[in-house]
């Protein structure tokens, strides 16, 4: 599936608009992450163990959301975005989320 940050697909004409595509996850770092984590951020500068639990969730957010467009038959996402909300103190939902398409060449 074509996913596209943009309103277009190059070479394709969009003939139905089915409405909006979402994924949303909430997620928060294990034990061993929020203690290694919490003693970098002493130091200071770039902390992998957040990086990845970033990464994770916004990977499941993007699947979730092409499952929900493959779901009601989409062709492709067009305007796709990430958002990010502390949900909880230590928790944060990650929402990708598109306009989902049908095209035509």
């Amino acid at each position: 599936m074509v996913v596209t940050t943009g309103n277009d697909v190059a070479g394709y004409r969009i003939v139905e608009y089915l409405g909006i595509t979402r994924g949303i996850v909430v997620r928060s770092t294990s034990i061993g992450q929020g203690i290694v984590g919490a003693f970098k951020q002493l130091g200071g500068g770039n902390i992998q163990e957040y990086v990845d639990v970033c990464e994770a969730a916004r990977q499941e957010a993007y699947l979730l959301m092409l499952q929900h467009a493959h779901k009601i038959g989409a062709h492709a996402v067009i305007g796709m975005r990430y958002d990010a909300t502390e949900f909880v103190a230590g928790a944060t939902e990650v929402l990708a989320y598109g306009t989902a398409v049908r095209l035509e060449r």
